[in-house]
């Protein structure tokens, strides 16, 4: 069999379009994306059809099907090669070892020299941006927290090529002092109150938080402090002392520093933004039975009892003063 049972039907489907006039081709594109990134890892057949028949169709939708596909695939560690190259995506190299991290200064050294940061200075955020719908940031979202420690990197990474719109930064006043109280919290390994200052700060529900600050891994709490706009030495402390053990293992340490130094405040922004709107797509999933419009449209469809017709009111005889025997006389 030459055409792989994942992707059977999709020719038969463009020459029905074609013959019937409809045009099905973006929707057959997200849908073979959608197909496609279900899977961790895909034969090398099933990866060369992908190639042939998004090559296809990539240019032949219209350009938000093609900026979904793209901030879909870019999310994807294993899409091929060639596709990422159509779509204008940078190609990650997972066995590329990641930059050593700076050296972990004393406090006094660290605050010296660390660099500031211009406030006045705009993210490079070229181009336009897309807003994401809640059902898109709960997919990445979901798919963020389900990926291990090298997927969670190259997640990351692509996040920065995509045309997803970021999240606002933190206002410098704010930020600064959220930095300050979450140094102290996790100096005292007060994990709770770390948890609700980042929480107000970043503008997250206590669940979306807990479960940052909770990961056993630490890539969310990397990604939350460099939204924040948090120091890199100042990370550091916090991963030595918040949490026993990530501060005692040495390897962590490092190998979220070096995450951390190497990751961009644009994707931290973005995946922000997707946390947010992952909690908004929870919100509407949770109470959409409850809402008024869905009463008044089942109200609207049932059907109206018939009323009975109303009778004519019997003829009443006129009152009557006196009697005939009065009227004779």
């Amino acid at each position: 069999m030459n055409t792989p049972t994942l992707f059977s039907g999709f020719d038969g489907l463009m020459n029905l379009s074609r013959r019937e006039g409809v045009d099905i081709r973006p929707t057959l594109l997200r849908v073979l994306a959608d197909l496609y990134v279900q899977t961790n890892s895909h034969s090398e057949q099933e990866a060369r059809q992908f190639v042939e028949l998004t090559s296809r169709l990539i240019d032949q939708v219209d350009d938000a099907t093609r900026a979904a596909v793209r901030a879909r695939l870019a999310l994807y560690p294993a899409t091929p090669a060639p596709v990422l190259k159509h779509l204008g995506l940078k190609p990650s190299n997972p066995d590329r070892a990641l930059p050593l991290a700076r050296e972990i200064r004393p406090p006094q050294a660290a605050i010296a020299s660390e660099p500031t940061r211009n406030s006045d200075e705009a993210p490079d955020r070229p181009g336009p941006k897309l807003s994401m719908q809640p059902k898109d940031a709960a997919e990445i979202s979901g798919l963020f927290f389900g990926a291990s420690s090298s997927e969670r990197a190259l997640i990351l990474h692509n996040l920065s090529e995509t045309p997803l719109k970021a999240s606002p930064r933190v206002p410098p006043r704010r930020a600064a002092h959220a930095i300050e109280a979450l140094e102290m919290a996790a100096w005292v390994a007060d994990v709770e109150n770390f948890t609700i200052e980042l929480g107000e700060t970043l503008i997250l529900p206590w669940k979306i938080a807990t479960q940052v600050v909770n990961d056993p891994t630490g890539e969310p709490l990397a990604c939350a402090a460099k939204a924040l706009g948090m120091p890199g030495p100042v990370f550091q402390r916090v991963l030595l002392f918040l949490k026993p053990e990530i501060g005692n293992s040495v390897n962590t340490v490092y190998r979220l520093s070096r995450l951390y130094d190497v990751l961009k405040e644009q994707s931290a922004l973005i995946m922000l933004a997707a946390w947010r709107g992952a909690t908004v797509a929870t919100t509407r999933a949770k109470y959409r039975s409850g809402l008024y419009d869905d009463e008044r449209s089942r109200a609207r469809s049932a059907t109206a009892p018939n009323k009975p017709a109303s009778q004519p009111a019997a003829s009443v005889a006129p009152l009557r003063t006196g009697t005939s025997q009065n009227s004779g006389r």
